[in-house]
């Protein structure tokens, strides 16, 4: 089993009035031609909870593994049909591309949005741009609430989303903080977010919560000799964000079924045993286990879900595609605070972006620096 953090509870969440549907069909899994299921997997008579979850820095050297999180609510969205495209649904607002004449806000896997470092616009354009916007269409109370304006720093935005940088003397270059947003105008950021938010509520779509979980080097060395490797680390991850999604769930439905969404890893096709170690009290139900397509549903004390893991989920799962963005814009920003840091002590050193073959090249150049300073290279390099 493994062992779940607590989950925070401490944000007051607003949300549309929930459609209802009197009748639902004997739904079909689409488009991955799993068998027929019936209505009592998917049904509920609110609201569709629609998740995904992603990751970003799963083969990087150095910086942190981040996995990131989307939950929307979205009414009208009968099971039946298979999930919602809610790149259709948001067609006045979204687009996939990152060129688009209608100044729709880009939301596709985070590997096409990421611009060149060699290019003339910021590479950080398009992923600070959906993520900062559709963030700031979570609807909170107190002080979290800024309208429609993004986070002032990256501190800002780590906290927003849960995401937790080690900054103890162990882990120097994550103590500093950078000034938001690093690619757009604030104020062009707003009116952009502001549009998104109207699209979204007259879609019938909203944000219930954007979350990542960032694993650090240390961390990751100190699971891997406990017995874990890299993709149970990645799992443990995952099965984290689903009680967190769980939660966010119940706070804005008591009754319904979560579809959760994850990118598959690897060639992995067989998850049942992991979620009932998981879940050792809850019922788990296999829908279906196809080259690329895993779907269980799973019921316990605290209700039930429906969680798939699919190859290419970036494509056909707007959530996932957001979880992406979200993942790899956070870990760009952990990266930042990393080349400020070395790059004060070293001003020549060319910034790294923690991948195996340059990240030797960078380990090699800040070598001095790590003695200099006393930085233990377990917290700073991945042993795997």
């Amino acid at each position: 089993m493994i062992d779940l953090p607590p989950t925070t509870g401490d944000r007051i969440i607003r949300h549309p009035p929930p459609g209802r549907r009197d009748q639902i069909a004997t739904p079909v899994c689409i488009p991955c031609r799993l068998r027929p299921i019936d209505a009592a997997v998917w049904h509920n008579d609110t609201m569709l909870i629609y998740a995904g979850i992603d990751e970003a820095g799963y083969g990087p050297m150095l910086g942190p593994l981040c996995v990131g999180c989307s939950v929307f609510t979205v009414d009208d969205a009968d099971p039946a049909d298979g999930p919602p495209n809610l790149w259709e649904r948001l067609d006045d607002v979204v687009t996939r591309g990152g060129r688009d004449a209608r100044r729709r806000i880009a939301v596709d896997d985070s590997k096409k949005l990421k611009g060149s470092n060699q290019a003339k616009a910021h590479p950080l354009r398009h992923l600070e741009r959906g993520v900062l916007s559709f963030l700031s269409t979570r609807v909170v109370d107190g002080p979290d609430d800024r309208g429609h304006a993004p986070p002032p720093t990256d501190a800002a935005l780590f906290a927003m989303t849960h995401t937790d940088l080690p900054t103890s003397v162990a882990t120097p270059w994550y103590r500093s903080n950078t000034t938001l947003p690093v690619a757009h105008d604030a104020d062009a950021l707003a009116i952009d977010a502001a549009r998104l938010d109207r699209g979204m509520n007259a879609a019938g779509v909203r944000l219930l919560d954007l979350q990542c979980e960032a694993i650090d080097a240390g961390e990751f060395n100190r699971r891997l000799a406990g017995g874990s490797n890299k993709a149970s680390i990645n799992l443990d991850t995952v099965v984290r964000h689903v009680v967190r999604i769980r939660e966010a769930s119940r706070s804005a439905d008591p009754n319904a079924i979560p579809r959760i969404v994850c990118d598959r890893q690897g060639g992995r096709s067989h998850y049942r045993a992991w979620l009932q170690d998981c879940f050792p009290d809850g019922a788990i139900r296999i829908l279906g286990e196809t080259p690329s397509v895993s779907r269980y549903r799973v019921d316990d004390s605290e209700g039930g879900f429906v969680i798939g893991f699919e190859t290419g989920s970036e494509d056909r799962h707007l959530p996932i595609a957001l979880a992406s963005m979200t993942a790899k814009y956070l870990r760009e920003l952990a990266m930042i605070r990393m080349n400020r840091f070395f790059k004060e002590h070293i001003p020549e050193l060319k910034p790294t972006a923690g991948y195996v073959q340059d990240g030797r090249r960078f380990v090699q150049e800040v070598a001095p620096v790590l003695e200099t300073v006393g930085i233990n290279r377990s917290e700073f390099i991945r042993t795997s």
